[in-house]
């Protein structure tokens, strides 16, 4: 048995319930394998066995109070995963999926991610299994001050900076933040996603899905001559990654002509109106078979993960993780897609993943071209430590260089360890050799 799999065996018994964080490890080891022949020091120093064990876990109860003046309780929780390259980086989850198993898979996709962008920023991620949908204003501000009056023990702007996720928008940020700067009597950059009034920054709603189209845009280029143009584009989801993903793929050239919520998709061929989706999702907050009452030529079909069956070029899978399977991707493949990239996390299941890279189409994985999002998080931190804001054209310029910069470290990456296009083993390569140097560097006692 080779360390690699000695070490993931070892994670698959000591966290038996835990799947999607065993997918996630496994994912990752299994581009390794070079690695580790490469640094047999890495293997010596426990490095392999390290990365996959979070520095620290943090659970707490949440108390707060409905409107009828019901006591509800909730779980918190804050995994700080590694810190090797800075201090801990990552969301805030509030959704009822959330679990230990959830929060330690992005966990651990976000040492990596963090690392390929080739900014300061470690690896973590947090959340509760409280529901946004559904509550007031003052519910959800409830639930925010009483889960940061724990968490405000744990982070600190140069110890752990979480961000939004599913579930943490501008909203929920801001009664965190306010509630922060309450508890500690300061203000600092402890949080990103901040509204632009009190320290956000420019372009980070936009930037995850962005990120993905810049990211795609060279992955294309480079490696199939091709690009957003003319072509034919399904968004999955209808959050701000989806939205502004196709936003962008739209500006470059393509046709959106599909998204989705959780209970289902729409279709338009004459192409998505994205100032309606805006209305409904952003503002309105409804369920997106709204869209039919201003473009009732559109087709809603009930089923979310029936969105694959449409027709595109380039598929960009941005909902939640394992949303697209082996069949999906069979489907995507028979209908001429030639190019897939992750705006979530984790999207495509593992079998999704392999059929795609034997079929040679462009895939990228998420912790490449997803890291605009956190990426953009970091420019928000250095502006705060600066005190100072840059423009829109600014922050937009430096993430797209930032998404080329990724994906020529992951191309190359690929390439140098004899996995040539193989976004994937890049991705994994690349990110993982950073933070594993530095944790060699800085001795076993790390």
């Amino acid at each position: 048995m080779s360390i690699l799999s000695e070490v993931l065996s070892n994670v698959k018994k000591r966290d038996p319930y835990e799947p999607e964080f065993h997918q996630a490890v496994e994912e990752v080891f299994e581009s390794l394998e070079p690695v580790a022949k490469m640094h047999p020091e890495w293997v010596e120093a426990g490095v392999f066995q390290r990365i996959v064990e979070p520095e620290r876990q943090i659970f707490f109860r949440v108390p707060w109070i409905d409107d009828n003046g019901k006591v509800q309780v909730n779980r918190g929780m804050r995994v700080q995963f590694n810190s090797a390259i800075g201090p801990y980086k990552g969301g805030l989850r509030f959704h009822p999926s959330v679990y230990p198993g959830i929060i330690k898979f992005l966990g651990f996709e976000q040492i990596f991610k963090n690392s390929l962008t080739g900014l300061p920023m470690g690896g973590g991620k947090g959340g509760s299994d409280f529901d946004p949908k559904g509550k007031s204003d003052r519910e959800v501000m409830r639930f925010c001050q009483s889960f940061m009056l724990e968490l405000s023990r744990h982070i600190g702007a140069d110890t752990d900076v979480p961000a939004g996720d599913i579930g943490v928008g501008k909203r929920e940020i801001g009664y965190m933040f306010g509630m922060y700067k309450k508890i500690k009597n300061e203000f600092t950059g402890v949080l990103t996603g901040k509204g632009l009034n009190y320290g956000g920054s420019l372009v980070r709603t936009q930037a995850t899905g962005y990120g993905v189209c810049y990211f795609m845009e060279e992955a294309l280029n480079n490696i199939k001559n091709k690009s957003f143009n003319d072509s034919i584009v399904v968004v999955s989801g209808s959050g701000n990654v989806a939205i502004y993903a196709a936003e962008k793929a739209s500006q470059l050239g393509g046709k959106v002509v599909a998204m989705s919520d959780s209970k289902g998709y729409i279709y338009d061929s004459q192409g998505i109106n994205l100032e309606t989706m805006k209305k409904i999702k952003e503002v309105g907050r409804k369920r997106i078979n709204e869209y039919l009452k201003y473009h009732p030529e559109a087709v809603y079909t009930e089923g979310s993960s029936n969105i694959w069956s449409v027709k595109c070029d380039i598929a960009l899978p941005c909902a939640t993780q394992n949303e697209l399977d082996e069949n999906a991707a069979k489907t995507l493949i028979e209908n001429g897609c030639f190019a897939v990239g992750e705006g979530a996390n984790m999207p495509c299941t593992p079998e999704a993943v392999h059929l795609f890279i034997k079929k040679n189409l462009v895939f990228a994985p998420g912790k490449a071209s997803n890291a605009g999002g956190v990426a953009t998080s970091g420019l928000e931190m250095s502006q705060n430590s600066m005190r100072y804001s840059w423009t829109f054209e600014e922050v937009d310029s430096k993430l797209k260089e930032i998404m080329k910069d990724i994906f020529k470290n992951t191309h190359e990456t690929a390439k140098k360890y004899g996995f040539e296009n193989n976004l994937v083993a890049g991705a994994n390569i690349a990110g993982f050799v950073k933070v594993a140097s530095a944790m060699y560097d800085q001795g076993i006692a790390y």
